[in-house]
Formats: structure tokens, C-alpha cells, sequence
């Protein structure tokens, strides 16, 4: 039994490690995906992503995110890998 939930967090982990290997699209994400992939970001932060997007338009590159109120430079530089704003990311 130990075996089976071994092979199970294993097979888990391996899942999970290549869901998080893709980056987030910040101008296509909603607020749920924002808020669980973004290290620092909360349900109500994110919120204010999506609503600074649909006010201004797409960021333009990943540290245009830090314009969003309560969202700073170190949060951005913190998650800038995982973050893209398309097909490509930029810092």
C-alpha cells in the first residue's frame, strides 16, 4: 500500500512540476489562475489585474504588471519567470 501512494505522489509531483513549467499568460489569465499561480498574489489582487487589463488594455511586458495597485517590483521580479504575455515572455 505504502508503494501504491508512493507511485502516486510521484506520478503527482511530475504532473504538477510540468503544469508549472508553463508560464502564466497575464493577459489572459482569470483571476482564479492568477491568484494560484503568482507567488504573493491573492484572490483580491488578482481581481485587480484582470480589472486593470480590461480598463488599459494587454500588458505590454510582464513588468507592467507592478502598475496594477498593491502589485511591486519585487512581486513581479519574484514571478517574472513564470509570467508571459503571450507566446513570448518579457521582463
Amino acid at each position: 500500500m505504502k508503494l501504491i501512494n508512493l507511485i502516486g505522489a510521484a506520478a503527482l509531483l511530475a504532473a504538477t512540476s510540468v503544469f508549472a513549467a508553463q508560464p502564466v499568460d497575464i493577459n489572459t489569465a482569470d483571476a482564479q489562475m492568477l491568484s494560484s499561480s503568482i507567488t504573493g498574489i491573492g484572490p483580491s489582487k488578482a481581481q485587480a489585474i484582470v480589472a486593470y487589463r480590461s480598463k488599459n488594455g494587454p500588458f505590454q511586458s510582464v513588468a507592467d504588471l507592478a502598475k496594477v495597485k498593491g502589485i511591486g517590483s519585487k512581486t513581479v521580479i519574484k514571478n517574472q519567470k513564470n509570467l508571459s504575455i503571450g507566446s513570448t515572455a518579457k521582463p
